[in-house]
């Protein structure tokens, strides 16, 4: 009898464990979250009977003040849910426009991602969820019925660095059933980013499928490089395993990389059909990347007809004494004397760089620099940043 009893124990634990198991794969509660309603408000929900507070953070609530060790900058408001009888809790919006918005619960104090929504990204060390509300600018992020690009990891090999690094390749629809040579963009991310910013954050894949197939961009390879000097790939990616990723990596901002970045160009050019040449070459970025992009196109005069400063630091690091940060007017003079196709800065009206981007632009106009200017509304946020990339890529090699 004895023996019966246990010879049932593995048939109970499997029974359990199934049980388990589809509990968690259909769903132990069926909570819908973020819900979109008709008229474009969005409901939020999450069942935490034991808590006493939760709110939500994202985008779509207005924004804040913070002091940061950077300056002053904006972060998202909270908003409180309500719980009702059965320990769900919950938040409807205002009607919301047409974006991308990315959001967190803070559940008692602690940051907590939805776990009704599957659908994640990181940004620097910080996890948020996201979703879509259809419009404007933000049908240009969605997935559409359209032809799509090929979005590729490679390693290439970096001399001036002494390492191999990982970066990111945009290919447009028809590269790999044609001949074509094609242009390049070489799209460069901000601070606390890597080779992976610019395809997640940025929807730049989504961006150029839906541009290219309206006619409104070239079709084009687009590069995403990872731009902090001492690593070989994103975070869980390169040779130094799993870490947390940190906002001011070791050596950013310090010259390295600007003055190593051809070695990105001769792979590319070694390892796609393109069009090598200054007229089929451009040089953008957000930030930190907007600061290597006005850096890189200036200490190499006559390599980029195209260049994009989106919400771009301006001023080298207290410190930095690079080579490549020596002679910035006589550089510019060069670049400028050498002829460009297009010179575009963007920056939002509460960005805590925009007076260093006005203090630029006073000097571009002071050497009689032509340029495009963009002012919006907002900060230093991928909302303003998406919107430039959208602006900026149908002016390119025309």
């Amino acid at each position: 009898m004895i023996k019966s009893k246990l010879s049932l124990l593995p048939v109970l634990m499997v029974l359990f464990s199934l049980a388990y198991s589809q509990e968690a794969l259909f769903g132990g509660q069926q909570i819908v979250s973020p819900q979109i309603q008709d008229d474009q408000s969005v409901t939020f929900r999450v069942f935490a009977p034991n808590a006493d507070t939760i709110q939500v953070t994202g985008d779509f609530l207005p924004t804040v003040k913070v002091q940061t060790p950077y300056g002053e900058m904006d972060a998202p408001g909270k908003a409180n849910l309500t719980k009702d009888s059965n320990g769900v809790w919950e938040y409807r919006t205002a009607p919301l426009g047409p974006e991308l918005y990315k959001y967190t619960f803070i559940i008692d104090g602690i940051t907590a991602v939805d776990h009704n929504n599957p659908f994640i990204m990181r940004d620097v060390a910080s996890l948020f969820n996201i979703f879509i509300i259809d419009g404007a600018f933000a049908d240009l992020y969605k997935v559409n019925d359209i032809p799509h690009g090929t979005v590729g990891k490679y390693w290439y090999d970096s001399p001036g660095l002494g390492m191999d690094r990982r970066l990111t390749v945009y290919t447009p629809p028809g590269y790999e059933t044609s001949n074509m040579e094609y242009p390049v963009l070489y799209l460069l991310h901000g601070a606390g980013g890597d080779e992976e910013a610019w395809t997640d954050l940025g929807r730049a894949p989504q961006i150029l499928d839906n541009l290219i197939a309206q006619g409104k961009a070239q079709p084009m390879i687009v590069v995403m490089p990872n731009g902090n000097v001492y690593q070989d790939a994103a975070p869980g990616h390169g040779k130094d395993g799993y870490y947390k990723p940190q906002f001011m990596a070791p050596g950013t901002m310090n010259g390295t990389y600007e003055e190593n970045f051809m070695d990105v160009v001769h792979f590319v050019e070694g390892s796609f059909r393109v069009k090598a040449d200054k007229a089929h070459r451009a040089v953008a970025g957000l930030s930190m990347g907007g600061f290597h992009s006005m850096h890189i196109s200036r200490y190499f005069p006559n390599t980029f007809d195209y260049v994009g400063l989106f919400s771009a630091a301006i001023i080298p690091r207290e410190g930095a004494t690079a080579k490549v940060y020596q002679d910035i007017d006589g550089t510019l003079q060069a670049q400028m004397d050498n002829g460009l196709r297009l010179y575009w800065v963007g920056v939002g009206k509460s960005d805590f760089l925009y007076q260093a981007n006005v203090e630029f632009r006073k000097k571009l106009d002071t050497m009689g620099m032509k340029y495009t200017y963009r002012e919006s509304e907002g900060g230093h946020t991928w909302v303003n940043w998406r919107i430039y990339l959208s602006e900026f890529l149908p002016q390119l090699f025309r």
